[in-house]
């Protein structure tokens, strides 16, 4: 689920940066650069470990500010298929859940691979949203968003990045889940 990744990386460091120590200023401008974004293939950054090894300082024509070739590792999220996670209901609609993690909020599980059986009743409180229902031993279930869910991850996409962020190396990531039983069983459902 949480990686440590190797990055090596191109960066100009803005001249407001430079009363701090080198390595603060370079942390601090990496992380207004990578952190809460989504790297294709990679997963979404959540900290900057350490900074193995910085080159450069050097300023070239045009430009106000100072390049830096600076190798860093850093904290990634990318669960992996078959990883069985607990997340708390962020939506639910017609088509399926919308999970989160608290930090990640991508999570979809479509009404297909629900727990059968189960199916979708109107909200009594909101006339625009629905409520699950799950059925087990002749009792009803209703997913609420008190009780975590626990889903199995069947896949992990990165859908074409935007057209406005084009040239940018971030990209949207979209987790799938299940809970239909496959090896999750009912009692692990609600925990």
């Amino acid at each position: 689920m949480f990686y440590l990744s190797l990055i090596e990386h191109k960066m100009l460091l803005p001249p407001r940066l430079l009363n701090l120590p080198l390595q603060d200023a370079i942390k601090e401008e990496l992380e207004n650069i990578f952190l809460d974004k989504v790297i294709s293939k990679l997963g979404l950054c959540l900290s900057i470990y350490d900074i193995r090894k910085i080159d450069g300082g050097f300023i070239f024509p045009g430009e106000g500010a100072s390049t830096y070739t600076v190798e860093f590792r850093m904290i990634v999220f990318r669960p992996f298929v078959g990883e069985i996670i607990s997340a708390k209901l962020k939506e639910a609609t017609a088509d399926g859940l919308r999970l989160s993690l608290g930090f990640f909020d991508d999570i979809k599980i479509p009404a297909g691979l629900m727990q059968k059986p189960s199916r979708h009743v109107p909200d009594p409180e909101n006339r625009y949203k629905v409520l699950w229902v799950w059925e087990f031993n002749d009792e009803e279930f209703f997913i609420d968003g008190v009780d975590e869910i626990k889903f199995q991850v069947s896949s992990v996409t990165y859908p074409p990045t935007p057209i406005e962020q084009q040239g940018e190396p971030f990209a949207p990531m979209v987790i799938t889940g299940s809970i239909d039983g496959d090896g999750l069983g009912p009692v692990s459902w609600w925990q």
